[in-house]
């Protein structure tokens, strides 16, 4: 087999202000906010059918507006630690994000901490209940996959003021410290791969989530700039699938791409599973890859190196993003500066047979 060529996308880390210190939003804020005792703000929240409507109400408005998160362990000494850190990942069982958390509860576990995990799923509502069932337990930090969160989750985590890294994204205006990468570039890097082989009929083929389709615009934006836009949409023939992604939904989206494209020579897969399923499918149908269909994935999956013919992906450094937001984490708690609180790593195009 040939080696690897990889080309390396690399960013040089950017600093953020300092964050607010630590103590989260506490009960008496509330009570003062609402203007009333804090006795009668602790009864609104434990026992609300004692307390007045009118004043109720106040208390309830005051606890959205400050973000405050009730202490589930209240009784412990408010000087103490847990050494406990969570993590929230979108999935457990989808494997592009094993090598982030093992890497997460190896470097925490060096430090003396212990490493918690929860499963967001790809449904907000479901990131917030997870996000204040966390916060209820006052762990030492938290990490978090990704960093589109909604308002009420950014709100109470800011309140929470428990030190925060957000890992496998890139932004301007981080709750507290990041790691991760631009997935907009992720989509530019593979479209100017693909172009670069002599591939003019680009397709792609995405799951439904934010950081997906983001990946998904700036491949897009990039077909554009190369004036190989051909389709009436958007430009570039599109197939959307719902997350997580398996090889049997690309093995589905494959074959509704070619009903609607059938000229289409190359596809951008979202997930290096998606990927697996258009080869599986291209060859069922006497497909040659890459001779007439040219095939990259995301998330270099132990699998894709394997495969027939070898897959071309984008790899991503789950090892270092973990080390590197378990570093953020311990400084932050054990009150040590924190001097670069943004850090891209870039990613890495392999490229393989498949393309």
């Amino acid at each position: 087999m040939a080696d690897d060529t990889e080309t390396s996308a690399d960013s040089a880390p950017r600093s953020r202000r300092p964050r607010r210190g630590a103590g989260g939003v506490t009960l008496h804020e509330v009570a003062r906010i609402a203007k009333v005792a804090p006795i009668t703000a602790s009864r609104a929240l434990n026992t609300p059918d004692r307390v007045a409507p009118a004043t109720l109400a106040r208390v309830r408005e005051a606890i959205e507006r400050t973000g405050y998160v009730p202490n589930t362990l209240a009784g412990s000494l408010a000087s103490s630690r847990s050494r406990l850190v969570a993590g929230v990942v979108p999935t457990v069982v989808g494997p592009v994000f094993q090598e982030l958390i093992q890497s997460l509860d190896d470097s925490f576990a060096a430090a003396g901490y212990q490493f918690m995990l929860g499963q967001s799923g790809y449904n907000a509502s479901r990131e917030d209940a997870l996000i204040e069932a966390i916060i209820g337990r006052r762990p030492d930090g938290i990490v978090l996959t990704g960093a589109v969160h909604s308002e009420t989750g950014r709100r109470r985590l800011q309140a929470s003021r428990i030190p925060v890294c957000e890992t496998w994204d890139l932004t301007d205006t981080p709750i507290d410290t990041l790691v991760g990468f631009s997935h907009e570039k992720v989509g530019t890097a593979v479209a100017a791969h693909l172009v670069a082989t002599g591939r003019r009929r680009l397709a792609v083929l995405t799951g439904d989530d934010h950081r997906a389709l983001r990946r998904k615009a700036g491949f897009v934006e990039a077909v554009r700039a190369a004036g190989l836009a051909w389709d009436s949409g958007d430009g570039v023939p599109t197939g959307i699938v719902g997350a997580p992604t398996t090889a049997g939904s690309g093995r589905t989206g494959l074959i509704d791409l070619l009903a609607r494209y059938p000229d289409i020579d190359a596809v951008f897969c979202s997930s290096d599973l998606l990927a697996v399923g258009v080869l599986i499918e291209a060859r069922a149908r006497g497909l040659a890859v890459p001779e007439a269909l040219g095939v990259v994935g995301f998330g270099d999956l132990a699998l894709s190196r394997d495969f027939d013919p070898p897959l071309t992906t984008v790899r991503i450094d789950g090892t270092t993003i973990g080390r590197l937001a378990a570093r953020f984490i311990v400084d932050r708690v054990e009150g040590r500066p924190v001097a670069e609180r943004v850090i891209d790593i870039g990613f890495s195009v392999i490229r393989r047979a498949s393309s």
